[in-house]
């Protein structure tokens, strides 16, 4: 709750740091100007209480003068002292008042001063948590502006669409390959049942020369793949024919 309302106070003001410890000055600059007034106040209590001593003491004298004046049959001495006496009493009283005055403004003085401490010490407690919340709001600041540079969002689907695009050409270049294979296979099979073709012939051919089936006029071996084209009924045809010329 406490951070929740210092967020909203730190977004009201540019600097919150400075201009809290400038506060934070401001009020403690404040105390001795205090201490001076309290200290003048103070001071006055003190006169009118030393004032009101003297006056105490003159009023005493004066009673005692009046007193000698009546014993020695001076009543015009005593009457002038009376007259002195009055004067001192009033303003013994007057002075009286103030002294009292003085004595609960002291008072009023001295518990201003100290309800201002005490506030300047509660607030400069709250100012030092201010700027320890948004010493840490700035860096939680920096830390997010570190981690928007490590953002890999827009760089992530370009990696994908990279991706695909590589995929694709793996894939068309397999195709192409395989295919190329494939027909690489066919034609080398197809030499090779040639060739295996061919064998077959010159054997069947060598085999029928050793068995004399076939003519002086022999086909070179270059024409023997041509001889392989004959079928198994003109080897037939021909066997009847040898029979005869044994028999004969």
């Amino acid at each position: 709750m406490f951070f929740a309302s210092t967020g909203a106070a730190l977004d009201k003001i540019e600097n919150p740091e400075l201009v809290l410890q400038q506060t934070i000055r401001d009020m403690r600059d404040r105390v001795p100007e205090l201490n001076n007034s309290v200290a003048q106040v103070m001071a006055t209590e003190r006169l009118l209480l030393k004032q009101k001593e003297n006056l105490s003491t003159q009023v005493v004298d004066l009673d005692s003068k009046i007193k000698a004046s009546v014993k020695m049959g001076r009543d015009d001495i005593a009457t002038a002292y009376i007259g002195q006496l009055q004067q001192a009493q009033q303003d013994l009283e007057r002075t009286g008042a103030q002294a009292e005055q003085a004595q609960l403004s002291s008072k009023q003085a001295l518990k201003a001063r100290d309800n201002y401490v005490l506030n300047m010490k509660k607030r400069t407690a709250e100012a030092i948590q201010l700027i320890s919340a948004a010493k840490q709001a700035k860096l939680q600041e920096q830390l997010a502006q570190t981690m928007e540079a490590f953002n890999i969002g827009d760089d992530a689907s370009t990696f994908n669409e990279m991706r695909e695009k590589i995929d694709r050409r793996v894939a068309a270049a397999e195709a192409k390959l395989q295919l190329g294979a494939a027909s690489v296979d066919t034609q080398m099979q197809d030499i090779e049942r040639e060739a295996m073709d061919i064998q077959m012939q010159d054997k069947l051919l060598e085999y029928k020369q050793q068995m004399g089936l076939l003519g002086s006029g022999t086909p070179s071996s270059g024409k023997q793949i041509e001889a392989g084209n004959v079928n198994d009924a003109d080897i037939l045809d021909i066997e009847p024919a040898n029979e005869k010329s044994h028999s004969n």
